[in-house]
């Protein structure tokens, strides 16, 4: 009889834990799969008997509702579990909480407050470990956004993707994610909330292998100048704060229909959501014709999708084991 050999253990908690060829076959993999789900060939053999375990910090209508979704279509069960449902409202530490559940399911997606909550997370869990969000950065649907861009563009090399507002985590991961798959991004914000330094080097030295380009700078108009890709997010991420000098500066990089005038003519606009109208971009921006903030959100679940099945069975296409 054949001995089943262990699988090697993957945590997804920053974009570039990723390997390119890695990323790039994830991608790959959620567009088969979404293929799939809408030809409506059965998935739900896929995952069958798996549970994932789904730890909220902070509450989501796209991260929750994709993770359970997916979970459900691909035959498997998630466990949605807010702070108040756990013994880390009551002081149990996040290492004993990973230890447990990883005695329980296969797999833990997180959506935490702090980056080193994930970390820690994984650190002691025996399980795969999935940042579903953090302050640092957002990596699935970052990689959900390379998707969405390679069905809207054919792929990503020689396009480029202009962020302007604050540079939060959505705006780290963008820079990871792209410079992983070969897009160029550019960020432009404020002086009072510029990228990590740490995370532009590090998607800079992602670039060089790809061909992408990474830059950062402050003119809003100077950074989307021919852009294929207009992209923004929420001035203020939930649990933050920013000073009214920064907000005030921001008012810049609202995109405005002379936003989109200025970049690419075929150019997108995109928004992770939930969005504040009037604030970070128009209505007439986000409801109108260059607008795929709906099939963004939709290629969420895809991508979930397939990390789940690469991470939780046998049936991806072995990239990450």
């Amino acid at each position: 009889m054949a001995v089943p050999t262990a699988r090697k253990l993957f945590h997804l908690l920053v974009d570039s834990d990723l390997a390119p060829e890695q990323a790039i076959a994830l991608i790959d993999f959620a567009a088969h799969l979404k293929a799939q789900h809408r030809a409506g060939e059965p998935q739900h053999h896929l995952l069958r008997g798996k549970t994932l375990a789904m730890i909220f910090q902070k509450p989501s209508t796209r991260t929750r509702v994709a993770f359970e979704a997916g979970m459900a279509q691909l035959g498997g069960h998630a466990l949605y579990l807010s702070t108040n449902d756990l013994q880390l409202g009551r002081g149990e530490t996040i290492a004993d909480t990973a230890r447990v559940l990883s005695r329980y399911v296969d797999g833990i997606m997180a959506r935490v407050f702090r980056h080193a909550d994930v970390v820690e997370l994984a650190t002691h869990a025996s399980v795969p470990v999935i940042n579903g969000l953090s302050d640092l950065v957002h990596p699935t649907q970052a990689l959900a956004d390379m998707l969405t861009i390679k069905e809207q563009f054919g792929g990503w090399s020689g396009r480029t993707l202009a962020y302007l507002g604050c540079a939060n985590n959505m705006a780290h991961s963008l820079a990871l994610s792209g410079a992983l798959v070969g897009l160029s991004v550019r960020i432009a914000t404020p002086p009072g909330c510029r990228p990590d330094p740490v995370i532009i080097e590090r998607a800079r030295t992602i670039a060089t292998r790809t061909g992408g380009r990474i830059e950062v700078a402050t003119d809003p108009y100077e950074a989307v100048r021919g852009a294929d890709i207009i992209y923004t997010d929420v001035w203020v991420s939930m649990g933050q704060t920013v000073s009214d000098d920064v907000l005030r500066a921001l008012e810049n990089y609202r995109v405005t229909p002379e936003i989109m005038a200025a970049a690419a003519p075929h150019a997108v606009f995109m928004h992770c959501l939930p969005m504040f109208r009037g604030q970070e971009a128009t209505a007439q921006v986000a409801d109108g014709p260059q607008s795929i903030i709906f099939e963004q959100a939709e290629n969420r679940l895809h991508l979930h999708k397939a990390l789940l099945v690469e991470l939780l069975s046998d049936a991806g296409p072995g990239v990450l084991r």
